[in-house]
């Protein structure tokens, strides 16, 4: 695959997949970092005399809505906070705005951008075409530029018309396409989960969340591919079931009770749930809170245990390389944090170990509780690194650039 420093950009228009989708309150963005992880790839770009396009998806656009809805959609997901964001970053004079997706206005002002500028496109969300992946969408969009950057990894897992059909397109041009420094960055890192080398063992995978039935064929790779998996949060609750644990009113979910005695069974010892729980009389509200081995009637777990917390860092020990995604109870609530803040603690104090985090709550826990910076890699796409784990390394937008 190409890398940015194999791309000629001098004087060239090149277009590049960026992952701006950023929470928002309002029009006000409450956490930039995706927009700076971006940077090294643009500010490369532009010192090499290149005109760059960046586009990219923000929020959920359901176009089947009636017209008012989609409207209203459009205007609570317009680019506009991020374009302003960008001019703070790289100057006011270098950044240009397209209200428009594609079209005339678009052509025009590509036109008009001078090497060593950027013309950022309104969200490709607008456009209907762009989740189906429309031909004729690709093809204009991929009319703009002379080259294509692939630097979106949270949307890398998705064949759209931004993150495959115009790559694919460019291809058959004879044009050059490359992955940009922060999918670059991830492949190398997340790579190293997939083809385990034997100085990266005992590698041990750590899955929390709330559904089993999201991370089946996670479960089934890391199976073929780690020492040992330890699962907590929501998710232990239906292998707990059925092995026949009480589980009380904890989530379940019973169409995975069979697929989850199975695996359990098939791991032969190398999965490994949690031994005690902290439990209350309801999510909310709650008047009871207690310690439990076994979950009674009417309570319902809300993170893993003091001796759990214990099992799982002996069982962390010697680890060589971890991979985590999910967190092990109800972080957001201070009272069940114990045990997610136990696991970070846990992963970053092994020595020599090459540690990952999954993206998604997992990466929010652990900025939140101070241990981002201690990870070897925290992902900025949580169903893009999942989905990588389950492919064996291969993601659309990422494979379309080889």
């Amino acid at each position: 695959m190409k890398r940015l420093k194999d791309l000629n950009i001098k004087n060239k228009t090149v277009l590049v997949r960026c992952d701006f989708n950023v929470p928002r309150k309002g029009d006000v963005i409450t956490d930039d970092n995706r927009i700076v992880q971006a940077l090294p790839t643009i500010k490369y770009l532009l010192s090499g005399g290149a005109k760059v396009i960046l586009f990219s998806h923000l929020g959920k656009i359901k176009h089947k809505l009636s017209e008012e809805e989609v409207e209203a959609a459009k205007k609570k997901n317009n680019m506009l906070p991020v374009f302003l964001r960008l001019q703070e970053l790289l100057g006011s004079d270098k950044v240009t705005f397209s209200d428009k997706t594609r079209g005339d206005k678009v052509r025009k002002l590509v036109d008009l951008i001078q090497p060593g500028e950027v013309l950022l496109l309104q969200n490709t969300r607008y456009e209907k075409g762009e989740e189906k992946n429309d031909p004729e969408l690709a093809k204009e969009w991929a009319s703009y530029a002379d080259a294509y950057v692939m630097d979106a990894f949270g949307s890398a897992h998705r064949a759209h018309a931004s993150t495959y059909g115009v790559p694919e397109i460019l291809k058959a041009e004879g044009k050059e396409v490359a992955l940009g420094y922060l999918v670059e960055k991830e492949v190398e890192n997340l790579s190293r989960c997939v083809n385990v080398e034997k100085a990266d063992r005992p590698y041990v995978a750590i899955l929390g969340g709330f559904k089993v039935s999201d991370k089946i064929k996670v479960i089934d790779s890391l199976l073929k591919k780690c020492d040992k998996i330890l699962i907590g949060g929501a998710m232990a609750y239906t292998f707990k079931k059925a092995l026949g644990e009480p589980i009380g009113i904890s989530p379940v979910e019973d169409d995975q009770l069979e697929y989850a005695k199975k695996c359990f069974e098939d791991a032969k010892g190398r999965i490994v749930l949690p031994v005690d729980s902290v439990v209350t009389d309801a999510f909310e509200g709650w008047t009871k809170k207690e310690v439990v081995k076994d979950i009674p009637e009417g309570m319902e777990g809300m993170d893993i245990g003091p001796k759990t917390i214990k099992l799982f860092t002996k069982e962390l020990k010697g680890a060589k390389m971890v991979f985590w995604n999910g967190p092990m109870g109800v972080f957001e609530q201070k009272d069940f944090q114990a045990g997610t803040i136990g696991v970070c603690k846990a992963i970053t104090e092994l020595e020599g170990c090459f540690s990952v985090i999954g993206g998604g709550d997992s990466a929010a826990a652990a900025a939140e509780f101070g241990y981002k910076d201690k990870f070897s890699h925290v992902s900025t796409g949580g169903g893009a690194s999942l989905e990588m784990i389950e492919n064996d390394g291969h993601l659309p937008g990422i494979d379309v650039i080889g």
